[in-house]
């Protein structure tokens, strides 16, 4: 493509910043592996990670009050079990539980009611139709009686000491300007090789990004929508969750930043989780996650070019967004025309052509892997002091599929992206598959 660009505009000025630019797209994955490394490295040792002892007890006079918010749509599988943890298991005393039951249609409702009558600090909200998780949120933050409110899904359990740890980084007066404190996911169902794939890979996102993203100007693409602890007067400052995005994770992270405040990422905080188990779940998934950071980058983007300055410490998020997406695009167009290129070779019998483009494809591959494994070698020795170090063997599985798929879900989420912000936007919401994830938990050991 390059040769193509010096034969249309010669050497020009034009043509040497459009190769420059390409080049960037081109080792985009290669740099953004050892940007992502460099940065975890930097949070763990330049910025003194929290550990698991970095934290003090709290006595009941002092405990903050909490509000554990679960949103739920059908979800008779998982909620009973999730709340009999959350107050049996919680090692913290100043908290109530308020489940937003969003339209559900099976026993969601009954259980819940049952069990209201075992915990009083349990309550229900009941929302007649569904309209998706951040409405319910946004209703439920007025029902709410804590200062502070802990997102939680109804297939996610947080470790015992989830709360006190969480307090732990609101209680200081360098935390006054914290807005959310999200904690270190870890897969659950890992019986399945997609299930191993996704631990990998969420090491990798969780470990390494969020290291690095917290590293360079306290900056956070992301909470995670399953367990983060939320500031409630902070949620209020942004007029809450966007109740037309795909993603409300996504876009209150945004939001908060977009007015100053600070996201924190809280590493030995840990909650466990269920995760699609389908490559067509998967890829649903994904679809959702790709479209809701399109739409975030769409709703920011005025304000990065009117106001670089202003936004300058927001900057760096901003840069990868549009580079990630510019590249999603880019890659797909290349893989198109190498292919076709390939084709073209081989019909012609020009096998010498054909053999090199395949050498040279290997050779860029190949660096864009070592790039994503040391990436991945950082996120699991990182994570856990190194417990994960067994799926290593997953990371290759992980890296060629997850680098596929990305630029995939952007592409086909772009128009969808777009018709969200002219007001054509749904939050509307459908519960994926669940299963029982606390007697795998007691059988756990890493």
């Amino acid at each position: 493509m390059i040769v193509m660009i010096n034969h249309v505009f010669g050497s020009t000025l034009s043509a040497t910043l459009l190769n420059i630019f390409l080049l960037i797209l081109c080792l985009y994955p290669v740099i953004g592996s050892f940007f992502w490394f460099c940065g975890a490295l930097s949070y763990r040792w330049l910025r003194t990670e929290k550990t698991d002892s970095d934290w003090q007890v709290l006595p009941k006079n002092k405990q903050p009050m909490v509000t554990i918010m679960i949103p739920a749509h059908n979800e008779e599988i998982m909620i009973a079990d999730t709340i009999n943890y959350l107050f049996e298991q919680l090692n913290y005393d100043n908290y109530e539980v308020l489940v937003m039951n969003d339209g559900s249609t099976d026993e969601t409702e009954k259980i819940v009611m049952d069990l209201e009558d075992k915990y009083p600090r349990l309550r229900m909200i009941h929302i007649v139709k569904n309209e998706g998780k951040a409405h319910a949120f946004n209703i439920g933050m007025f029902f709410a009686k804590g200062d502070y409110i802990l997102s939680n899904d109804a297939d996610t359990i947080p470790e015992p000491d989830a709360l006190m740890k969480y307090m732990n980084y609101f209680i200081h007066d360098r935390d006054l300007n914290t807005s959310a404190v999200t904690a270190n996911m870890d897969v659950s169902n890992r019986t399945k090789l997609l299930g191993k794939s996704q631990t990998v890979e969420f090491s990798s996102i969780v470990g390494v990004i969020k290291r690095s993203q917290a590293a360079i100007n306290d900056s956070m693409y992301a909470y995670s929508g399953a367990n983060t602890l939320y500031r409630k007067s902070f949620l209020i400052d942004v007029g809450g969750f966007r109740q037309d995005r795909a993603t409300e994770d996504i876009s209150i992270a945004w939001d908060h930043q977009m007015i100053g405040a600070v996201p924190r990422f809280a590493p030995n905080i840990v909650f466990h989780m269920n995760v699609p188990e389908t490559i067509s779940d998967l890829y649903r998934q994904r679809k959702r996650w790709a479209q809701g950071g399109t739409e975030v980058w769409l709703t920011n983007i005025k304000k990065f070019v009117c106001h670089p300055i202003k936004k300058r410490y927001q900057m760096s998020m901003f840069v990868d967004s549009t580079l990630s997406i510019i590249w999603s695009f880019f890659f797909l167009i290349t893989a198109a025309l190498f292919i076709a290129t390939l084709i073209y070779f081989a019909m012609t019998g020009n096998w010498e052509r054909f053999m090199h483009s395949i050498e040279m494809s290997f050779i860029f591959v190949s660096f864009e892997m070592f790039a994503g494994f040391m990436q991945l070698l950082a996120a699991l020795i990182l994570d856990h002091h190194g417990a994960k170090l067994k799926y290593l063997l997953f990371a290759p599985l992980y890296m060629l599929f997850y680098w596929m798929i990305n630029p995939v879900t952007v592409v086909m989420t772009f128009i969808p992206a777009l018709k969200t912000i002219f007001g054509r936007g749904s939050g509307t919401w459908v519960s994926p598959k669940r299963r029982k994830i606390l007697n795998e938990e007691k059988n756990k050991t890493d």
